[in-house]
């Protein structure tokens, strides 16, 4: 199995370039399957869960062809093929996205249960009640989830909660929907705009993308289309982290201001700034950081999936600092590997308290899901010594080619797939 073998302390500066947005592609790649022609999807990145998709969509299929960071899907021709067996699914969450469409197109969907990183139930209701909502009769039964309806029908709906893959596979669904549909409590992501650019290339009518209400007036039929995902947010975010936590100096092509204020808002509370460059984002260490008060919340708040590597920043920072999870109840899983590294966490429920600094030094730790193992990779940065980050296949899941892009920014970082002795 492969790990990371890191050795620090080092002090990263450079530049680098953001990958596009795992979370905007994977949605991207299942919307494809409401059109008979071919999409061409630019700027995607080469992880784990994106080969996962379009294995689903060669498996339903549809034809996929990638080049670089170009993937071009030849259109689903419909037909009697509308199932995503639990084989395919079964590692990635994103799975459920083909749900909408494929009732959309076709009429009928049986999905597996979306599988993914264990960091705290998160429950498929609002998927499935907004499909309701549309007409759509639903049974889940052996680990299945099955779909069906003659034609969607316009309606209004209110999510109970602000989930963004439902609002992203209920206004799909809406596209092919007859008459309008109007969604309430929506999701205001980033990825939600991005995926809703794309639908309009495709034909659809949508509005309020991005925004806490989305109106779909629905179409009998969408056509291809060329899209360029976002940036990825989540990936620029770990690497302003990776310059704040070393004291570097490091710009990040690609990251836009807009989907990271939330981050440097927090960095500022810390004494680190972040400031727009032409091309991206740059962030420079600048000495002692301040301990601070974080909450995770849906966007426009701190988003969940930067906690961890937060967290591993505040290790460094002088005095006491507290991190709420307010989104997910089991994604502190990180907090002891983190100790076993020096740091001085203790959690209570969804409260985590860190008290720093602390002198971090390396030795063996074990990655539990995507975020906590970039979490790890960020103290092995500081840490003095040897670092060995086991299990990365979860970093792989979204994260393109980090030891390369960490190595150019100066860090010592090598992919192993033997054992190390510590």
């Amino acid at each position: 199995m492969e790990r990371f073998s890191i050795e620090g302390p080092v002090r990263l500066s450079g530049t680098v370039t953001a990958s596009g947005a795992k979370n905007a592609a994977l949605p991207a790649l299942a919307a494809t399957l409401l059109t008979d022609q071919p999409v061409e999807l630019a700027r995607v990145p080469r992880v784990r869960d994106i080969r996962t998709m379009t294995r689903l969509l060669e498996h339903l299929g549809a034809e996929c062809a990638a080049s670089g960071s170009v993937v071009r899907v030849g259109g689903w021709p419909g037909g009697d093929h509308a199932e995503a067996p639990y084989e395919l699914v079964k590692t990635m969450r994103a799975s459920i996205l083909v749900l909408g469409p494929l009732l959309a197109r076709r009429g009928f969907a049986r999905v597996s249960l979306p599988g993914g990183c264990a960091i705290g139930v998160r429950p498929i209701d609002e998927h499935l009640r907004g499909l309701q909502a549309l007409g759509a009769a639903i049974e889940v039964e052996e680990g299945y989830v099955t779909a069906r309806a003659e034609r969607l029908v316009g309606t209004r709906f209110r999510f109970q909660v602000p989930s963004v893959t439902g609002t992203e596979n209920v206004m799909m669904a809406a596209t092919h929907a007859r008459g309008t549909t109007r969604l309430e409590n929506c999701a205001r992501e980033a990825e939600i705009a991005d995926l809703a650019e794309l639908l309009t290339a495709m034909g659809a009518h949508i509005q309020g993308a991005g925004s806490e209400v989305i109106e779909i007036e629905g179409v009998d039929s969408l056509h291809g289309a060329r899209h360029q995902v976002i940036a990825d947010r989540i990936e620029a975010g770990t690497y302003l982290l990776a310059a704040a936590i070393t004291g570097g100096d490091v710009t990040v092509d690609g990251a836009r201001a807009e989907d990271l204020s939330p981050l440097t808002a927090a960095l500022h509370d810390t004494g680190v700034e972040v400031e727009p460059t032409g091309s991206g984002m740059r962030c420079r260490g600048n000495g002692a950081l301040a301990a601070t008060r974080l909450e995770t919340a849906p966007h426009p708040g701190f988003p969940t999936d930067l906690q961890a590597q937060f967290m591993a920043l505040l290790t460094q920072a002088e005095g006491t600092s507290t991190i709420r999870e307010s989104v997910f109840e089991n994604r502190f899983q990180h907090v002891p590997e983190l100790n076993r590294l020096g740091a001085d966490i203790r959690t209570a429920g969804r409260l985590a308290i860190v008290q720093g600094p602390r002198r971090l030094t390396g030795t063996g730790v074990m990655a539990t899901d995507l975020r906590a193992s970039a979490c790890l990779v960020l103290a092995a940065l500081v840490a003095h010594g040897t670092t060995v980050v086991d299990r990365i296949y979860h970093l792989d899941r979204g994260y393109e080619s980090m030891e390369s892009k960490l190595q150019s920014l100066g860090a010592r970082v090598e992919r192993v797939d033997q054992p190390m002795d510590l």
